[in-house]
């Protein structure tokens, strides 16, 4: 880094408060460009509202920051940017333009610029510099592609790519990993290397697979209830026992107890089916009453494309949907509810709940009709009763069934993204990345809130690229690979190593 500045960051002291909520208390961290920093902590822990004072964000904070020694106000995400700050949020769809191209995303800020000014755009040079900017990733996408087209790990790495092209003194990635395969995540972590070593940048990197931050970063801060409870180097002693043990203030099992559940007759069967687009190919498999069923496959698989498939939220070009004997085959979203099939998506901030609406209109939504009165008037107050009772069951972390659900840490509100359905009494539960972004702890309680699932003698379909998760706390999983199932097999016969080389190609 020769010839390249030091630059050093310091947040002394940050203070934040939402309605009924103290998200950080007297919180304090420093970096250093060039060095890559590792901050975790449970959902709720207060690390993304921390990063958030820092990119502009919460502007609402007390407490001070000072980068070279200098006391800065940062109060807008413009102020950030002028002082060298970058954030890629976990939740991409927030910061990208889907109706724009990669490039006009990718150089969204010199596009502004120019137009603002009355430039004319030089659109071969735009072009140019974006595909450069992902060649640097190890990435092949067509600049010209409009990012509505691309899929969730493309788009991330989209944004990735124009963060690393403003030049910025310090970059946050939040979750940056979450949607991507093993390859894209080997390219990230050599981009974000090159960016660290070659272009003095300090990076905050926080994530929730906690093995990853051994591969990467120097240093680590670990944050719970809002507060820093450590502060230290990632040294070859350190384990991530002893970090779940901070995170959580416990010792931690990484055995699951998988309990015994009954597993009755079919329930779901899927004869040859084959989406519109071939995205999947001719699909078939069984869910049983009572049975969880794995649908492993690394990312582009077909797993997202099988569940939105069955949801009826991709069209089906040939083959049946059959429930309780019974075809159904649902042309759109509304019929499978009607039918009794669940889906909790990816993307839960997309797709999954209603982020600018309140807990208690979440949760009740799939089941409105439940709450109506005789006249057909919504009755609030069963809403809230109904929520309250939910929210109690699931351990939602919030003041009140009337807080926004934006404002919730992202575990609480895959908690939301899946308490929403416990109401409407469906028979398939589809759960599509149910873990993703959300701590040890969070997961675990998936994890049961399901085996109740099951209990009660639904099916479940869970879709996973953790195959640790598939062998926790399936009984049966199908192998998905280029839009096909490759295996099938019991969870007692098979193992992690199997399941990933039937994923990755392997006859």
């Amino acid at each position: 880094m020769e010839g390249l500045k030091t630059h050093k960051l310091s947040m002394k002291d940050i203070n934040v408060e939402f309605p009924g909520v103290k998200a950080l208390t007297n919180v304090s961290f420093n970096m250093e460009s060039g060095h890559i920093y590792a901050l975790i902590g449970a959902n709720g822990a207060g690390k993304s509202t921390l990063m958030k004072v820092l990119s502009g964000v919460n502007s609402h904070y007390t407490g001070s920051i000072l980068i070279d020694g200098e006391e800065c106000e940062i109060r807008s995400p413009k102020a950030a940017k002028e002082l060298g700050i970058e954030i890629v949020y976990q939740e991409v769809d927030v910061a990208l333009t889907p109706n724009l191209s990669v490039a006009e995303n990718i150089m969204l800020n010199t596009l502004a610029n120019k137009m603002g000014k009355k430039q004319f755009v030089n659109w071969a040079e735009i072009r140019q510099k974006s595909g450069e900017a992902l060649k640097k990733l190890g990435v092949d996408i067509d600049v010209r592609k409009r990012v509505a087209e691309l899929s969730l790990a493309e788009r991330q790495m989209v944004l990735i790519a124009r963060a690393a092209m403003e030049q910025c003194k310090f970059l946050v990635l939040d979750e940056p990993t979450a949607p991507l395969s093993h390859t894209e995540t080997e390219n990230l972590f050599k981009t974000v290397q090159h960016l660290a070593e070659k272009e003095n940048v300090g990076i905050v990197f926080i994530s929730h697979r906690l093995a990853e931050l051994f591969e990467i970063c120097e240093y680590i801060t670990i944050m719970k209830d809002g507060q820093v409870v450590k502060d230290m180097p990632i040294t070859p002693e350190l384990t991530i026992n002893n970090i779940i043990q901070l995170m959580l203030g416990r010792m931690y099992d990484e055995n699951y107890p998988k309990k015994a559940v009954e597993i009755g007759g079919d329930l779901l069967e899927l004869q040859g089916l084959t989406e519109r687009d071939n995205k999947i190919k001719d699909i078939s498999l069984t869910v049983k009453k009572g049975e969880i069923v794995g649908i492993a496959g690394l990312v582009g698989a077909g797993k997202t494309e099988l569940c939105k498939t069955i949801f009826g939220a991709l069209q089906i070009k040939s083959g049946n949907v059959v429930l309780n004997g019974s075809v159904i085959n649902p042309k759109n979203p509304t019929r499978a509810v009607k039918s009794g099939i669940a889906l909790v998506p990816e993307e839960r901030r997309r797709e999954g709940v209603l982020v600018k609406d309140t807990i208690y209109s979440n949760l009740t939504l799939p089941s409105l009709q439940e709450f109506l009165s005789k006249i057909g008037f919504v009755v609030k107050s069963r809403q809230l009763a109904a929520s309250r009772s939910l929210i109690g069951e699931l351990d939602i972390k919030t003041p009140s069934e009337s807080q926004t659900v934006a404002l919730l840490s992202g575990g609480n509100q895959q908690k939301v993204a899946v308490g929403k359905w416990l109401l409407s009494d469906a028979e398939i539960y589809i759960f599509d990345e149910p873990t993703k972004g959300v701590d040890v702890g969070a997961k675990r309680e998936i994890f049961k809130l399901i085996e109740n699932l099951a209990e009660k003698g639904k099916g479940v379909i869970y879709a996973s690229c953790e195959f640790s998760e598939i062998m926790a706390v399936a009984d049966r999983t199908y192998v998905m690979f280029d839009g096909e199932i490759v295996r099938e097999a019991a969870v007692k016969d098979t193992n992690e190593n199997e399941l990933l080389y039937y994923a990755t190609g392997g006859h």
